[in-house]
């Protein structure tokens, strides 16, 4: 009997550290980008966004590629990849982040802020934003919204197409992320 509680006690703080110390994970998180101008409104939507949270820190990782953007035309998709982000030299965009006193006991939404740095075309610019949380039984889905400036990334827009595009695109985004053990 002093055997099975001895096991029980040694255990048990494992399987609470490996559940506590779990990431969440998806490979299908949705990142729309959107720039809206008096002549034009372009809007383009990726479903294959990466994103891995760390509850425990609040610590984020997000991989975003370049090519999985769909646009409503195939020109819109070649000019964002070969002219606008270079996706044959810079694939993806990449964003290493911390959510700012995240509780990850509360059962409810939170509102926090998000603040890191988010690297594009070998451009590196801290971002900040309000993301809200939504604490399933089986998940944590994050959500908001943030604008991102052309010119922070030396994305040049030729001026025949600066009255269809924007220099300020806004980013909205939804990730569902599930225990991943990683």
């Amino acid at each position: 009997m002093n055997k099975i509680v001895f096991l029980f006690l040694f255990i048990t703080p494992i399987a609470t550290s490996q559940k506590l110390s779990s990431s969440y994970s998806t490979r299908l998180g949705k990142v729309t980008i959107s720039s809206c101008t008096v002549a034009e409104d372009i809007e383009a939507i990726n479903n294959q966004a990466f994103c891995v949270l760390n509850p425990e820190t609040g610590d984020i990782a997000l991989d975003i590629l370049m090519r999985a953007f769909v646009f409503e035309n195939t020109l819109m998709y070649d000019h964002f990849n070969e002219s606008y982000v270079e996706s044959d030299l810079y694939p993806k965009a990449v964003f290493r982040g911390e959510i700012i006193d995240f509780d990850l006991t509360q059962s409810d939404t939170q509102i926090r802020m998000i603040e890191g740095f988010l690297t594009l075309k070998d451009q590196t610019v801290p971002l900040a934003f309000k993301v809200e949380i939504d604490n399933t039984p089986t998940s944590y889905v994050l959500s908001g919204t943030t604008v991102v400036l052309l010119e922070d990334y030396s994305i040049k827009i030729p001026k025949l197409l600066t009255s269809n595009i924007s220099n300020s695109i806004h980013v909205s985004f939804r990730f569902e992320c599930k225990v991943s053990n990683m």
